[in-house]
């Protein structure tokens, strides 16, 4: 059985660095993908106390105006930061 090109991508580990939940959440794309994700009722959540990672259906849709001014100020940083590798990459 032949492989798909997703799965021989993934074990190009040339593809693949490995980034904390810290920085993921800190750049401002956790609550990005969780403001698509709450269009399906799911959520990607965080647990500080425990450190843990889990997808969870969730009631709630969006977040507060404050959180989303927030959002999208880490999101815009992270883009301004990350643009030029960001692009070079699309173009490999």
């Amino acid at each position: 059985m032949s492989e798909s090109p997703l799965e021989s991508d993934v074990d190009d580990m040339d593809m693949v660095m490995k980034k904390s939940i810290k920085e993921f959440r800190e750049s401002g794309l956790l609550w990005f993908i969780n403001n698509t994700l709450h269009m399906f009722g799911w959520a990607i959540v965080y647990d500080l106390d425990n450190e843990t990672i889990y997808p969870a259906r969730v009631k709630y849709r969006g977040f507060q105006q404050d959180i989303n001014t927030n959002g999208y100020i880490k999101v815009s940083k992270y883009l301004k930061k990350n643009i030029n590798q960001l692009l070079k990459e699309a173009q490999e």
